[in-house]
């Protein structure tokens, strides 16, 4: 695999705040070991980019992003279920 010094940095940072053993999860193309899709299976002879490293401390893993895979955005720090009431009358409030 590839990384570039920021990126070891980073993980070396995680490791010695605690989390040097969480699993990984790699986000990547699906249809191949490599980060091209066009190399269908189990290609030889590449190297995996790191585009970026990400920790999930509450969740207890780190995602390696590579290639130029997308991924889908998290929730956000406050969830809209905390907006959501019955109001006086007894209708629901906060949905949208």
């Amino acid at each position: 695999m590839l990384a570039d010094t920021k990126i070891r940095n980073q993980l070396k940072e995680w490791e010695e705040a605690g989390y040097g053993n969480l699993p990984v999860c790699m986000a990547k193309t699906q249809y191949s070991f490599s980060t091209d899709p066009n190399l269908k299976g189990a290609p030889t002879g590449h190297s995996v980019p790191i585009r970026e490293v990400r920790i999930s401390a509450g969740a207890g893993f780190i995602v390696v992003v590579t290639g130029e895979i997308m991924t889908m955005p998290g929730l956000p720090r406050v969830p809209a279920s905390e907006t959501i009431r019955l109001n006086d009358e007894g209708l629901i409030e906060g949905l949208f």
